[in-house]
């Protein structure tokens, strides 16, 4: 596990991330790769970051989880940076996305960030 993984996310809780990424595609507000991420982090516009496991070289996010803690922002993980462009509809990967809005999904989407933040305290 890389050094900027915080904690590992449970089964049950990356079915339900991939099927709230796909509908938060649909209806949300997304920004996509490491740069959108942290600028959305560091403005406090995001509302969640979710990050490649499998970055290299591990600089290009290791910053993120230190800028969520300290502005408050739930951060998950995936396990490959295909996976996470294909959850938000690219074709290639990235290393980590920002969620501005979670659409039509609001319900759902806070009891994700709840289970989240307890896993990573």
């Amino acid at each position: 596990m890389a050094e900027y993984i915080r904690f590992s996310v449970p089964e049950e809780l990356r079915a339900k991330q991939a099927s709230l990424l796909e509908k938060i595609k649909k209806t949300g507000k997304v920004r996509v790769g490491a740069n959108e991420a942290t600028k959305a982090a560091e403005r406090g516009t995001a509302k969640l970051i979710v990050i490649a496991e499998d970055v290299s070289p591990a600089e290009i996010v290791m910053h993120l989880p230190l800028i969520c803690k300290e502005k408050n922002i739930p951060v998950s993980y995936v396990s490959t940076k295909k996976g996470l462009g294909q959850y938000v509809g690219i074709e290639i990967g990235t290393a980590a996305i920002a969620i501005l809005d979670e659409g039509d999904t609001k319900k759902d989407f806070s009891d994700f960030t709840k289970k989240l933040q307890e896993i990573a305290k």
